[in-house]
């Protein structure tokens, strides 16, 4: 393997940050483990026979291993010295996501153990080894190819397919290392108050001291905004209020993506500093209206675009901090301004990003992979774990000022009938556990089918009709309360009733465009290049669809927004805007041009 500097060296936390870290990304022994019988074969107690160059999945060519076959089983392993510096202080071992089920061991002892490829986890190293010793981590990850599992796009069989990729197994996120003290600030929550003009904040705690204090310092570039202080020695979580001065005042959103710094601190009984973190945050609201959501109490239409998140080089792992900014970039430069983050709980840094740029996400889960291919009434299986998972997602991700919606589950297509089934129950969980996790964004229960929660705050579909007269036909309903639903081809419906709430087409277009590809190609062979629909015969003829298409939305008074599939092509789907390297395939300023035409529920709630 060639020799490489640390790669993915930024800060992989960057709304909780604090001074001393180590980052582990970097050459790790490997080894695969097809029959997951490793630990009998005592794998956790000898060197590994590979090297695999972290955060990078060993099918990526970037981790040095490309190999795509099925991986049951991978472990790693890496001798780490503890900085001499950190003395006095407990050692915490983070990782940003492994897929999928993963026990971590720390000089042979069981530290963790964590089931899902997308969320973090941490590890207490405690007593196992202290500042200027050195550990040995050993990690297994667990990916079988069988059973219901949230996998997101990850192809379940041998080579890709459709909408399904190349699969990722293992270390696909930042690794690192953090020093802090027995008591320590945990992972804060910040509420924003546009009404009360004022932030919220939680600031969890390992524990409570006698004498200890919580403080928190909100600024900007004139300097200091407030800052408040509480005991800390009572309550697990303090909260303290962070009111915000009229004329200090900034509404966060796309025209204006201000962001506060925040600083958090613990405070001993002398007043001293004992842990303290850096934070932002950013004012601003979400609410809903009739058939409207507002941003800072006005309708702003959502001009989304699907984003996959994967990358020929590293599959979902971005091979550089710059190419989650460049992603965004590429959208808003087409005319978008924001995306559903389809299928897959992206890395922390590119919500920063978003945070920075005024770019409107919905968080979603990457749910697929709970098809069990029974019965039509009852198909589709998840677990706890998607629970589990979805929580852990809420957590890392309540903070973020772009996040503006929740999507938990996506085209869960099964028929709705007279009995309840484990969709209907998870569905109705995740559903309730976003609601109680988050009281101020909206939440779709399931994108585009099966709505089984009736009074979700956010009703959708998805239509790839290509043609945009039939489209305009498809969606004219919505001003009479019968909008477009997916069903069953049988005309068996899979979701709950509409009841009139904010409504928008979440998946549409998907124009197949590749330039490249041979005349006389069917597109019967969907593993080397296609589409939604018939394939357009030149770049005239998709730009002429796309305007179409997003015309009959953009002036359907009732429609909220939109979101256009996809930013990139991926793999064999050849219908993004961009080519899966981020190369220009199409003329970017008529794409913009035709979306930035006005939207009319904005001139609606302009007169």
């Amino acid at each position: 393997m060639p020799t490489h500097s640390v790669p993915r060296p930024e800060y992989p936390r960057p709304q909780f940050v604090r001074r001393d870290w180590l980052n582990l990304n970097g050459a790790w022994q490997f080894e695969t483990d097809r029959g997951d019988s490793g630990l009998e074969r005592g794998l956790l107690d000898r060197e590994l026979r590979e090297e695999i160059l972290v955060p990078f999945p060993p099918e990526s060519e970037l981790s040095g291993i490309g190999d795509t076959d099925f991986l049951e089983a991978v472990w790693y392993r890496r001798a780490v010295a503890l900085p001499a510096a950190w003395a006095g202080r407990r050692v915490l071992l983070h990782f940003g996501a492994v897929d999928h089920d993963t026990t971590v061991w720390a000089d042979g002892k069981e530290v963790a153990r964590h089931r899902g490829g997308f969320t973090p986890f941490t590890a207490d190293l405690g007593d196992i080894a202290g500042a200027g010793e050195e550990v040995v981590i050993t990690v297994r990850a667990r990916d079988p190819k069988s059973g219901p599992q949230a996998r997101g796009k990850q192809a379940t069989r041998y080579a890709n397919h459709d909408c399904n990729y190349t699969r990722v197994t293992g270390i696909w996120q930042t690794v690192w290392l953090e020093p802090v003290p027995d008591t320590h600030l945990r992972r804060p929550r910040i509420t924003p108050d546009l009404a009360g003009s004022a932030f919220h904040l939680e600031l969890p705690l390992s524990g409570n001291r006698p004498g200890h204090r919580v403080r928190a310092v909100l600024s900007d570039a004139e300097g200091e905004v407030s800052r408040a202080e509480a005991r800390a020695d009572l309550d697990l979580a303090p909260r303290l209020h962070l009111p915000v001065p009229d004329d200090r005042r900034r509404a966060w959103g796309p025209e204006d993506p201000h962001l506060y710094d925040l600083r958090l601190e613990l405070l001993d009984a002398a007043g001293q500093v004992v842990d303290s973190a850096e934070s932002y945050a950013g004012l601003r609201a979400v609410g809903l209206r009739g058939k409207a959501v507002l941003l800072n109490g006005r309708p702003v239409f959502q001009r989304l675009v699907l984003d996959q998140g994967w990358y020929p080089d590293g599959l979902m792992t971005a091979p550089t901090d710059e190419a989650l900014v460049r992603d965004i970039e590429l959208a808003m430069a087409a005319g978008f301004n924001g995306a559903r983050l389809h299928q897959k709980v992206f890395e922390e840094r590119f919500l920063h990003h978003a945070d920075r740029l005024g770019y409107l996400v919905w968080g979603e889960f990457g749910d697929w992979g709970c098809e069990t291919g029974g019965s039509s009434g009852d198909n589709q299986k998840p677990d706890a774990s998607y629970v589990a998972q979805w929580l852990e997602a809420l957590e890392r991700d309540y903070s973020h000022p772009s996040v503006i919606g929740w999507c938990p589950l996506n085209e869960t297509y099964q028929k709705l009938h007279d009995r309840i089934t484990q969709l209907d129950d998870v569905t109705r969980a995740m559903f309730l556990a976003t609601k109680a996790m988050d009281t101020t964004r909206p939440v779709v229960d399931a994108s585009g089918y099966a709505h089984r929660v009736a009074e979700t705050d956010i009703y959708d579909s998805h239509n790839y009709e290509q043609d945009p007269a039939a489209f305009r036909e498809l969606m004219s309903g919505l001003a009479g309360d019968t909008p477009f639903v997916n069903a069953h081809e049988s005309g068996a419906p899979y979701s709950q009733p509409y009841r009139g709430q904010p409504y928008f087409v979440s998946e549409f277009g998907g124009i197949w465009w590749d330039p490249e590809a041979a005349a006389d190609l069917s597109g019967e062979d969907r593993t080397v290049s296609w589409g939604y629909g018939e394939r357009v015969r030149n770049e005239d003829e998709f730009h002429e669809r796309f305007s179409g298409l997003t015309e009959v939305l953009l002036g359907d008074p009732g429609m909220f927004g939109y979101c256009y599939t996809q930013l990139t092509d991926v793999f064999q789907e050849q219908n993004g805007v961009y080519r899966f390297d981020r190369s220009e395939k199409l003329d970017v300023s008529r794409i913009r041009a035709a979306q930035l035409r006005p939207a009319a529920i904005e001139e609606e709630a302009q007169q």
